[in-house]
């Protein structure tokens, strides 16, 4: 059951949300799981412009269903820095911007988990993040009264929904790409 009643409401934060000159992040992993840990990260300035991309060194295998998915395949990360390496330049980003992510929490628990996979203390910073993701469901309205909460979609359906014609290739740049394209879309979305 669509309900429109949101759209106004999520229009309004998503004009917020861009005032704030955020930056998009994306990551791609090596499963799902509560072992799984980031492969690729990248982090997009409001612009669209690239501020930081890598493949990351996995300590764990890279599950199959997850090669299948964003192509990203042992011999392509071997040689890549590890999670430890990378982060003190991730940080430096993070610390200082609002951060979007389709799907936050999935994201925000893959650095966890990479943190853990090298000893390393995780801040909980949640607070920096917001969700396109659910920010699009409220906009989008599908209500589910099953779950008492509007249904989500995939990056790649909202994207299809909406018109955007950027590809959701599963790698973490055109997907950061993607989201932000999302966040616009909503916030230019003219509510009668």
């Amino acid at each position: 059951m669509i309900r429109h009643s949101g759209r106004k409401e999520a229009v309004m934060k998503a004009k917020g949300l861009l005032e704030e000159h955020p930056v998009y992040l994306d990551t791609e992993t090596t499963g799902t799981g509560p072992g799984a840990e980031i492969i690729e990260i990248a982090l997009v300035d409001q612009d669209g412009s690239v501020l930081f991309e890598s493949l990351v060194n996995p300590k764990g295998r890279i599950e199959p269903d997850a090669m299948r998915l964003h192509g990203i395949t042992s011999q392509m990360v071997q040689s890549a820095p590890s999670w430890q390496v990378i982060w003190p330049q991730v940080e430096a980003i993070l610390s200082t911007r609002l951060v979007g992510v389709y799907n936050s929490e999935f994201d925000i628990r893959l650095m966890r988990q990479s943190h853990q996979k090298y000893w390393m203390s995780w801040q909980d910073s949640n607070k920096r993040f917001f969700c396109i993701m659910k920010l699009y469901a409220e906009f989008y309205g599908d209500w589910d009264p099953r779950h008492g909460s509007y249904r989500w979609y995939s990056l790649d359906n909202a994207g299809q929904k909406c018109g955007i014609m950027l590809p959701n290739s599963h790698r973490a740049r055109e997907d950061a790409l993607l989201a932000r394209a999302l966040l616009h879309y909503i916030a230019d979305y003219q509510v009668n």
